[in-house]
């Protein structure tokens, strides 16, 4: 065992409450039973096989208020695979259910035997003219993202676009604010790969899938031909089915599937839209695109009531508005609580209602006449301006309109942060003619109040679909009983008084199979039955997904939500942040490290399951996590989970790392001067003799605590920084520390970095001066990202008093050449600083070297440029916001500028990438296949250290952008 090897008990809750009445039971703490997991082993292979308790309840749970933890979890990453695990249920007996993304809403991500996650090896995107191909793993931000630069965009929009996959999307129908009927999967899905329960791979473009899949699925394939006939022989039925699909509906199967298409291979692709997994793996999709419109033109329209917003809805629908969402007057007064949303509609009156109505247009003459068109309508609208930041006004500012939108998406945040610790949060979605949508709206809201839930709603008023949410704790019978009578009273409203649809877009999963029957009849559920036995006469895939008999499913596995801690507590389990982790294909993701945290607090003190918890997570948790907070930025709470872990990693020091880490930081001037030689002697020893070195310190001390040494590290940094003078100077240049100890990429021919900004400074007519007593500073992330409190108050106050005397009381910005370092000067250092220098640090004007090179740019001549460039924009961009700024530097240095699209953080984190090399080469796996599928003139970042660990992935020199500015400009 490693000399420093934490304590896991470290880790150990110490606010237990009452053991919960979901927790996993003793007995499941040996994870999956041994058959089982010998059984797909042997089937796979064991790296496709997660079997340890904590991998169990990590798949747990997702977007929806249930929980089933299941007895093994599959990483598929071939139809062969999938193939393979559907026999293997098939001879034993087996239940099988897929996920990828888990942002599903109703629990159909869900099972209680087999998981198979089809997610992590199943992304990827071709264009195909107008058409797309896309695996199902792929985001619909993604897909998005390649789309643009042909000019296309995907019909399906929904909100948790950055991170459902395509192949959740269509087998849930998703649509979204603008897809309405008629640009949603079912609409836009030209054709699609399935892996049927029977193993059979049927492609339904290919020219003989008709052939095919009779000779292979002959019951199947007659089977859907005769409920075809039966369907179209019943007058009543069909204009029932086609009544039901006018307004948004993906609760059950879409039956108009057998009315659409003529072909048992065409009714199979209709079924496949909406069926969620029940039917089979959707193992491929290509989709017709759409134009993409890039021109906008948005208006947050205030209305008295409800009654008048939605009075105006037809008018803008008519008028070819893209998009009509409306908001309820709680839901805008809750909002007000989201950051960016105005404080003022805290004190809008409740009977207020608002519109954010959109139109897109794809040239200037489309956009003007649209406006002129809305203008018109304005003018006989009933508008109020109830506060100061309504302006009711059409605006073509990216930043307005982006602002218009983050307050309709801020509904969920805003709801879902305000409730009551301890309670689970449903989201319930609705259809009903749009022509009656204000009187659903005042009878949902009167609803909820009945039954003493907070009445707000909010919804695509275009389509008719309101979303409203309901937080209750169902560990309290009370609280239960009053869910269920709720849903009960709901559904015969939606049903009895506007025929509507129970689930308009988030699909029937198992929250509404219960009520399957009271929407469609039981003649509807009847063929809905059958055509699932067609399908699977086994029954292996999602059981009591969709189709349950049980008139009280819809209660069975509903999750408490213990507890946690404060910082992560408002966790609604959504997994936005999942995409964004560097972390999530090698070990956990924000939401795991969360669900697994709630997992100990529903577990005794002295479980065996919770010490097998506490045994996994300081790896797969803590020291794999990158620390680099982006999950913060995805959250629609403002969840930084990487804080959470920077907190653990603290909790497992002993006093004694703690007075170490302290004395590093004091004496930090001779750590330096130390590393900088160290690194200079370690390019005269060699890389195999320093990773031999490094490994053995690694496995006596811990290899959390000792870097792994790295081929791809630079050599040492000059000693000595390039002159400058203080006199004149138009800013302080602060070198961060790891520029001061590495140098520049091995073979950089050329000015430093500290020599590039000076020179290009000087250039622009704006020179900088660098203090000569940086030595022995730091913007104290090293501290900072290992949880070192002590040390990093030290560096903290230091480099914040520092700063105060070089910028001569902030008279002048500090630039600094490291994102990372300046995020930590200008955001990060100030939780650990003293009152007095609290105020000393409101006066400091801290920019990144990237900004403080773009208000260069235009005193700056460009002499020569370089063909093409990649660029790496790092987390620390993100949180700053100058990823702009980065693409605008490489801009004017490169003749073409692209950025990837898997384009995310590194997981380098300063030397986690040496601690856990592992970790920067899940992390960048993605992005360095980009990068190196074509070449590249330039590979641009401005973060040393993020430069190594892309160099490391992808065997490219990266260097900064600034270098590359200076060559551009040189005399």
């Amino acid at each position: 065992m490693p000399l420093l090897e934490p304590d896991p008990e470290a880790l150990r809750p110490t606010t237990l409450a009452a053991p919960a009445h979901d927790r996993l039971g003793a007995e499941r703490a040996g994870g999956t039973p041994v058959e089982l997991r010998q059984g797909l082993e042997a089937l796979l292979g064991s790296g496709k096989v997660l079997s340890k308790v904590s991998d169990l309840v990590r798949y747990a749970s997702d977007a929806s208020p249930y929980r089933f933890v299941p007895q093994v979890v599959v990483l598929a990453e071939t139809v062969a695979d999938v193939s393979a695990v559907f026999g293997y249920a098939h001879r034993h007996g087996r239940h099988v259910v897929l996920r990828a993304a888990g942002t599903s809403l109703n629990g159909q991500a869900q099972g209680e035997d087999i998981l198979v996650d089809v997610r992590r090896h199943w992304a990827g995107i071709e264009v195909e003219g107008e058409r797309a191909r896309i695996r199902p793993g792929t985001t619909v931000a993604r897909a998005n993202a390649t789309l643009a630069r042909h000019g296309r965009v995907l019909g399906p929009d929904p909100a948790s676009a950055i991170a459902c996959t395509l192949g959740g999307v269509v087998a849930n129908n998703s649509s979204g604010m603008t897809a309405g009927t008629t640009r949603n999967s079912y609409r836009t899905l030209a054709s699609l790969t399935v892996v049927l329960p029977s193993g059979t791979v049927v492609d339904t473009a290919a020219p003989d899938a008709d052939r095919l899949l009779t000779e292979r699925e002959p019951a199947l394939s007659a089977g859907l031909l005769a409920l075809k006939a039966e369907i179209e022989a019943d007058p009543a039925l069909v204009r029932r089915i086609r009544a039901k699909y006018e307004i948004k509906n993906t609760n059950g199967y879409r039956l108009d599937a057998f009315l659409d298409a003529s072909t048992p291979a065409g009714i199979l692709r209709g079924l496949m839209v909406g069926s969620e997994g029940t039917f089979g793996f959707i193992a491929e999709t290509v989709f017709d695109t759409l134009p993409l419109h890039r021109l906008v033109s948005a208006a947050l329209l205030f209305f008295p009531s409800l009654r008048a917003a939605a009075a105006a809805v037809p008018a803008f629908n008519e008028a070819g508005a893209l998009a009509v969402e409306l908001m309820d007057g709680n839901t805008l007064r809750a909002s007000a609580a989201v950051p960016g949303v105005p404080a003022d509609w805290a004190g809008l009156p409740k009977e207020t209602a608002a519109l954010l109505v959109e139109f897109r247009a794809p040239d200037e003459a489309a956009l003007a006449a649209a406006e002129s068109v809305a203008a018109g309508l304005l003018a006989g609208l009933p508008l109020i301006t109830p506060v100061a930041s309504a302006t009711n006004a059409f605006t073509r500012d990216p930043a307005a309109v982006g602002g218009y939108w983050k307050a309709r998406k801020a509904f969920v945040s805003a709801i879902g942060s305000a409730r009551p610790p301890g309670t689970t949060l449903i989201t319930e979605d609705v259809a009903v003619p749009p022509s009656r949508l204000a009187e659903a709206c005042e009878a949902l809201l009167a609803l909820q109040a009945e039954h003493g839930f907070d009445a707000a709603v909010a919804g695509h008023a275009a389509h008719g679909n309101l979303h409203f949410l309901l937080a209750f704790d169902p560990a309290r019978q009370d609280d239960l009983d009053r869910y269920a009578a709720f849903m009960a009273a709901f559904c015969e409203l939606t049903v009895r008084r506007f025929d509507g649809s129970l689930k308009a877009e988030h699909a029937t999963g198992r929250n509404l199979a219960p009520f399957l029957e009271l929407e469609w009849g039981p003649q509807a559920t009847e063929l809905m039955w059958r055509t699932k036995r067609l399908f699977d006469p086994n029954g292996i895939l999602a059981p009591r997904v969709v189709l349950d008999r049980d008139p009280a499913a819809h209660l069975r596995g509903l999750k408490t939500i213990p507890r946690v801690e404060a910082i992560a507590d408002p966790c609604i389990e959504c997994g936005f942040c999942e995409p964004t982790c560097p972390s999530g294909d090698l070990t956990t993701t924000p939401r795991q490290r969360i669900v697994l945290r709630r997992e100990l607090m529903r577990q005794p003190a002295d479980s065996p399951v919770g010490s097998e918890l506490l045994a996994a997570y300081g790896y797969d948790a803590v020291d794999t996590c990158a620390g680099d907070s982006t999950c913060r930025l995805a959250c629609p709470v403002g969840i930084d989970t990487g804080a959470l872990m920077k907190e653990f990693r603290h909790q497992r020091h002993s006093p004694r790392e703690e007075r170490t880490a302290a004395k590093l930081a004091e004496h930090f001037g001779a750590v330096e001067r130390s590393a900088r030689l160290a690194v200079g002697a370690a390019e005269r020893i060699g890389d195999r003799l320093l990773e031999s070195v490094t490994g053995a310190a690694r496995r006596a001390v811990r290899p959390d605590l000792v870097p792994a040494w790295l081929p791809a590290l630079p050599g040492a940094a000059e000693r000595t920084m390039p002159p400058t003078t203080r006199p004149g100077a138009a800013a302080v240049y602060y070198p961060a520390c790891v520029n001061r100890i590495f140098g520049e990429p091995k073979g950089h021919q050329g000015p430093t970095l500290p020599e590039a900004l000076v020179a290009v400074s000087a250039r622009a007519g704006r020179p900088v001066w660098i203090p000569s007593d940086l030595t022995g500073t730091c913007c104290a992330t090293i501290w900072h990202s290992k949880g070192y409190d002590r040390g990093n108050v030290v560096m903290a106050n230091r480099i914040v008093e520092a700063a105060w005397g070089w910028t001569a009381g902030g008279r002048l910005p500090l630039v600094v050449d490291a994102s990372s370092c300046t995020l930590g000067i200008a955001h990060e250092v100030v939780p650990y600083l003293t009152a007095r220098n609290r105020e000393l640090h409101a006066e400091l004007t801290v920019l990144d070297s990237i900004v403080w090179a773009a208000e260069l740019l235009p005193a700056l001549k460009v002499l020569r440029t370089v063909e093409s460039a990649v660029l790496h924009p790092t987390c620390s961009m993100r949180h700053l916001g100058d990823e702009e700024q980065l693409r605008t530097v490489a801009a004017a240095c490169a003749d073409e500028v692209v950025t990837p699209d898997d384009a995310g953080c590194c997981a380098f984190a300063g030397d986690r990438g040496m601690l856990h090399r592992e970790l920067t080469e899940s992390a960048t796996e993605r992005e360095a296949a980009e990068v190196t599928a074509r070449p590249f003139s330039a590979h641009l970042s401005a973060n040393r250290m993020c430069e190594v660990g892309m160099e490391h992935a992808t065997g490219r020199p990266y260097h900064s952008v600034l270098l590359e500015l200076e060559r551009a400009t040189r005399p």
